[in-house]
């Protein structure tokens, strides 16, 4: 007899690897049969973590699926922001856009990106971490992965910058030490070359919530830096052009 999915059982599982730090690999899990029972299991594990901000992230799945998780815990610099640092913690340069407005799912005509550029109430620096308490992230399950928020550890909020980034971040000079080592150096590309692709996608996906991107919310669009493991803890500064966004990662 094939073990029933249980998305309560999974979050708790999940949750109590991040808390202790550890990893198990994709095998170890009963992994869920489709995205919904993965959301299922990602709300639960949000509940676990007390998570009731409104700062997400969105990506696409493989076969193209869109699908958000939610940003925690969260810092914005001008406080002094210190995220917890764990072995194989990852790091990324990100963009993340604040809507004005809500967009609503829509029945018929799909939102441009025109339509989503004139949502955006402002545009920020930030910086995204990374840890999945699966040892292959998502590349062998990524329903296990969106499970586990997909991944994310933490999320600081820097400067604002100017909107017109959105269009124009690729290829904008970006700097990146970490412990008083450069771990990046060069321009900024995002993984589909437009910041906005993935939220364009999740905009326009049917079966995301009808609370999704509502007017407040704050949006991550991916990487700028790719994915850069972070091998001890340390100060991170992020030179973004003329922006700089510096904060901690420390052992908790």
């Amino acid at each position: 007899m094939t073990e029933a999915f249980d998305p309560r059982a999974l979050a708790a599982r999940l949750y109590s690897l991040r808390r202790a730090g550890r990893q198990e690999a994709t095998s170890a899990f009963l992994s869920p049969a489709n995205l919904r029972q993965a959301m299922e299991a990602q709300h639960f594990l949000a509940a676990a973590d007390g998570i009731s901000g409104n700062a997400w992230k969105v990506t696409v799945s493989p076969q193209g699926h869109a699908v958000s998780g939610p940003l925690h815990p969260y810092a914005e610099a001008v406080s002094g922001a210190e995220i917890p640092w764990y072995p194989g913690l990852k790091f990324e340069t990100e963009i993340a856009v604040r809507l004005g407005k809500d967009l609503p799912i829509r029945a018929g005509k799909p939102y441009s990106r025109a339509d989503v550029v004139e949502a955006i109430s402002a545009v920020h620096l930030g910086a995204e971490l990374l840890i999945s308490a699966v040892r292959e992230s998502g590349s062998v399950s990524f329903l296990l992965f969106a499970a586990d928020r997909l991944g994310n550890s933490g999320y600081v909020l820097g400067p604002r910058l100017d909107d017109s980034l959105v269009d124009t971040a690729g290829g904008t000079p970006l700097k990146v030490t970490h412990a008083g080592r450069t771990i990046y150096d060069g321009p900024a590309q995002h993984p589909k070359g437009d910041v906005l692709t993935w939220l364009v996608d999740y905009a326009n996906d049917g079966l995301r919530p009808q609370t999704s991107i509502k007017a407040g919310a704050l949006i991550t669009t991916g990487t700028l830096s790719g994915a850069i493991e972070l091998a001890e803890p340390g100060e991170i500064d992020i030179l973004f052009g003329d922006a700089r966004l510096s904060f901690s990662v420390s052992k908790t």
